[in-house]
């Protein structure tokens, strides 16, 4: 019995091309290309309402807000990612297709994405020079966690299960509570009492 054939890598060019062409997002790690799941009303309500804010927050600025459409290349990991929300502030960032220097990324969690958000992910976004903050928030519960690079390239961790949200990007304060975030979110168990 034969083994079977080694697949060759994807180059990324062909993975950017092949992407405008499908109907079907893939994250690319080292040349192999992954399909996205859909996502169901919490997880689309939330990072709607993060959208939302965020949107808000840098109107008018050089700050730009994505939603799940535009991709992060992290060249130290090979990879490109979908990232829920993100928010870059560097004006020379101006790829079409996708972002190098974002200051925050925000991932819905749910459970087909969760260990790759918090371990993939978590790595690859760090390696980031310009990213600031890495939020993962629960489509299961009011819970955002709040990964913060500190001043002397440290990061720290804070699980915020209420209260006020705050980041600065490109010198922009940006505030807005966890209570904004779920608005109109069903959780579990407000799914449970109906």
């Amino acid at each position: 019995m034969s083994a079977p054939a080694p697949m060759s890598p994807l180059s990324v060019e062909d993975y950017l091309l092949g992407e405008q062409q499908s109907s079907v997002r893939h994250e690319y790690v080292a040349g192999q290309v992954f399909a996205m799941a859909g996502a169901g009303e919490a997880h689309n309500r939330i990072s709607g309402n993060l959208f939302f804010h965020l949107r808000a927050a840098t109107r008018g600025t050089p700050c730009a807000v994505f939603i799940s459409d535009m991709k992060v290349r992290v060249e130290a990991h090979d990879a490109f990612y979908y990232p829920d929300v993100l928010v870059g502030c560097d004006p020379s960032d101006d790829e079409p297709l996708y972002k190098r220097a974002p200051c925050l990324i925000a991932e819905v969690i749910s459970p087909s994405t969760e260990v790759i958000d918090r371990r993939e992910k978590l790595l690859a976004y760090r390696a980031l020079e310009s990213l600031r903050y890495y939020l993962l928030v629960s489509q299961d519960r009011r819970l955002a966690e709040l990964y913060r690079r500190d001043p002397d390239g440290s990061w720290r961790y804070e699980a915020i299960e209420d209260g006020e949200l705050s980041f600065d990007c490109g010198g922009l304060a940006i505030d807005f509570t966890l209570a904004e975030v779920y608005e109109d979110v069903m959780l579990g168990l407000d799914r449970q009492r109906e």
